[in-house]
């Protein structure tokens, strides 16, 4: 029987995708994220021994080649800071999945408010919504350690300045109020044309691998996904 929190939940996910369906109306491609910078690379789970997050594909050691999406969420001018928004798929035993990550704080509760950036090196980027492990939720947080000291939004200004070089990030997971714990890196890099990607990255039809997802998750999200997805 459905509970009156998964009533609740639906009529947010509801609210969520009338407000997206909107905005559609004036950017029928993409609602949110209107631009981005397609890049590439790899992500690299640590090998050796490290706290476990419960869930087995972040905490066994392994490669995985990427591509990923950097973007404004709302589309502001480039003088304003944003919301920024990280999104990364790569496939396993023949799946998509894709990790979504936006620009939080670090710590405590902060990790669950959405900060507005102006430069992505110096973002802190978090999964906000949490996974489902065998132990309890799971966040999954990005932070720069390797790369041009400055990564500021506006695309031609970024490509500048990475050019050739590779832009890496340090990966961590953590409990909802957890210490965050390393396991892993993400290095990426332009591609040769630079352009934008025209994939649609969503993490609830393609979850990370032995990930589970929460049924309030996929009610305040997949609407609203569902929107962006629907070609007019």
């Amino acid at each position: 029987m459905e509970t009156l929190s998964s009533k609740i939940q639906a009529i947010a996910g509801f609210a969520f995708a009338e407000v997206f369906r909107a905005i559609k109306a004036a950017r029928p491609h993409r609602p949110i994220h209107p631009q981005g910078i397609r890049l590439v690379g790899t992500l690299e789970r640590d090998t050796g021994a490290r706290l476990p997050s419960g869930i087995p594909w972040l905490d066994t050691a392994g490669t995985s080649e990427v591509e990923a999406r950097l973007s404004r969420s709302i589309g502001l001018p480039y003088a304003l800071p944003d919301i920024i928004g990280l999104a990364v798929r790569f496939t396993e035993q023949d799946k998509l999945a894709d990790m979504l990550l936006a620009t939080t704080g670090p710590t405590g509760v902060g990790r669950f408010i959405l900060r507005l950036r102006r430069d992505a090196a110096l973002a802190v980027f978090s999964s906000m919504m949490p996974y489902k492990s065998k132990t309890g939720p799971v966040l999954i947080a990005a932070r720069t350690i390797d790369g041009p000291a400055k990564l500021p939004m506006e695309p031609g200004a970024f490509r500048s300045l990475l050019g050739d070089d590779s832009w890496t990030l340090e990966l961590h997971h953590a409990s909802p109020l957890g210490v965050w714990t390393r396991f892993g890196t993400l290095t990426l890099r332009l591609t040769d044309n630079a352009e934008d990607t025209t994939e649609r990255f969503d993490p609830v039809l393609n979850p990370i691998p032995t990930a589970g997802t929460y049924g309030w998750t996929r009610r305040l999200r997949e609407p609203s996904y569902a929107v962006a997805r629907r070609r007019y």
